[in-house]
């Protein structure tokens, strides 16, 4: 019988090629996200607090619902591939105890912010009805981004923050906005 971590796995894959083709066949095959790096105007910053630098900037692209499915799957298969090799690890009869310790203590400390990070999301989400919110914490860095239909005011910006840091100590945060379906149609 197959593995619970396998079938999950295979089900990813199935998707990322049912996806794949779908993107490579679609009329709009041509339209990539990008991430707008402050080199032209239409780049935004946020108010800093604490010495941090919040910078909001805007995300060109027309299929953000699946722009973020498809960040959410890729960080979940790296998490996984990761947690499968300090499974490896702990499993392993070569390994010393110490190992072993720290691969437990790795995949708690990965599943804790896996579960921060949902938390951070249905929180913002929550707290002015946004239509979405992606939040990638790595290592000392925490990248948020949020739907909304209109451009992102800075006191919501420094509010998200807040909320982060408040959750997830003291790490650089970077907030940036994603204009909705309905606003770029319009």
């Amino acid at each position: 019988m197959l593995k619970k971590q396998t079938v999950w796995l295979l089900t990813m894959l199935s998707l990322m090629i049912v996806l794949s083709v779908y993107y490579m066949t679609s009329p709009d095959s041509e339209d990539l996200a990008y991430l707008n790096d402050g080199q032209d105007k239409a780049s935004k910053k946020a108010v800093p607090t604490d010495s941090e630098e919040a910078e909001v900037e805007e995300i060109s692209n027309l299929g953000q619902d699946e722009l973020f499915t498809t960040i959410r799957m890729e960080l979940q298969d790296k998490r996984n591939m990761e947690k499968e090799r300090l499974t490896d690890i702990v499993a392993s009869s070569s390994a010393s105890a110490a190992e072993k310790d720290e691969a437990l203590k790795e995949i708690d400390a990965m599943e804790e912010i896996a579960s921060k990070e949902k938390i951070l999301e249905e929180t913002i989400v929550a707290s002015a009805n946004y239509e979405d919110v992606l939040v990638r914490s790595e290592d000392a860095n925490v990248t948020v981004q949020v739907k909304v239909k209109e451009n992102l005011p800075k006191s919501e910006a420094v509010s998200i923050i807040q909320m982060v840091k408040d959750e997830l100590g003291d790490k650089k945060v970077n907030v940036s906005y994603v204009p909705s379906e309905a606003n770029k149609k319009e």
